[in-house]
């Protein structure tokens, strides 16, 4: 590859006055070409140019380079001396190029693994994927846990991830409220009414925390709201598994704390807090600038729509 490098350097030095009009990779593919086949007809066919065009190429370089690359007759064309010693050089120069292109190609097309909350339902991630190919950007998803998606970003195990914020310190903000399996019979859900009487004796309703919102800007407000309202411990509750705490709001009068693009999927009755504005906060971030920026930038949208954000 350094021989290469080298001879493609005495080809370009030796174009002094070298611009867009002339390419020396393009001519000297057509001259590769025609000295391969000893033919311009031949050689413009194998190299899928017009003849014409090969010709002009070759000739612009001879210009350029100071000498004649082929005598030309009406029966054959040969190579001169001065294209004789030029010729391995312009076949490496040719095979850089071709290694260059593909290359980069490969790593266009090599997977942006990102790592994405769990909460995302799969027709949302299937939409991100498909609108990224239309960025040429291939990604590959790892949905996680907010603890688990920052361990991936450390590790280098996820090119980038969107990780859980405050949600006025995100790109993206996802509004929460309750979610009940019976249609709450007023516009907002104020946590205050899961207190009981003492004449109550009927289970104490609970609100139930998925693994995604297990996070200080979330939960704390919450909790800290549960016990100045006088609320029992384990009447706000962080579940092991969003399904666990959805089927407890499937099979009580207990309330999800999600998002109402979650509370449709799962065909649960969302309200907004009443006491508290509690939100999502994500944001994107990434070992490469570039690729942080094509996530925040290309992508916005689609990662938006995923993460049911407003």
């Amino acid at each position: 590859m350094l021989d290469a490098v080298q001879d493609a350097d005495v080809l370009v030095d030796a174009v002094p006055a070298y611009s867009a009009v002339v390419d020396v990779v393009a001519a000297c593919r057509a001259f590769v070409a025609v000295s391969g086949h000893a033919s311009f007809t031949v050689g413009a066919a194998a190299a899928r140019i017009p003849q014409s065009v090969a010709s002009r190429r070759i000739a612009a370089l001879e210009r350029h380079l100071g000498g004649r690359l082929f005598d030309r007759s009406s029966r054959s064309v040969t190579l001169t001396p001065f294209g004789r010693d030029l010729l391995p050089s312009a076949r490496r120069l040719v095979e850089l190029a071709e290694t260059l292109r593909h290359d980069a190609e490969r790593a266009r097309l090599r997977p942006l693994r990102l790592a994405v909350p769990q909460v995302c339902a799969p027709r949302a991630l299937a939409a991100l994927v498909a609108a990224a190919r239309e960025h040429d950007l291939v990604l590959d998803l790892c949905p996680a846990d907010p603890a688990e998606r920052v361990e991936l970003h450390r590790a280098l195990e996820v090119r980038a991830a969107l990780l859980a914020v405050p949600a006025d310190e995100g790109a993206w903000r996802v509004p929460l409220g309750l979610a009940a399996s019976a249609v709450p019979p007023t516009p907002v859900i104020h946590v205050e009414t899961l207190r009981a009487g003492r004449a109550d004796r009927d289970p104490r309703r609970r609100v139930w925390i998925q693994p995604e919102d297990d996070v200080p800007h979330v939960r704390d407000p919450l909790t800290r709201l549960r016990d100045a309202l006088g609320l029992r411990p384990g009447q706000v509750s962080v579940a092991a598994t969003l399904f666990a705490a959805a089927a407890h709001a499937y099979g009580s009068d207990d309330l999800l704390l999600c998002s109402r693009a979650q509370a449709a999927d799962f065909g649960l009755h969302w309200r907004p807090l009443g006491e508290l504005d509690l939100a999502r906060g994500y944001d994107a971030v990434a070992g490469a600038r570039d690729d942080a920026r094509r996530v925040h930038e290309d992508l916005h949208d689609e990662v938006a729509t995923s993460l049911g954000a407003a």
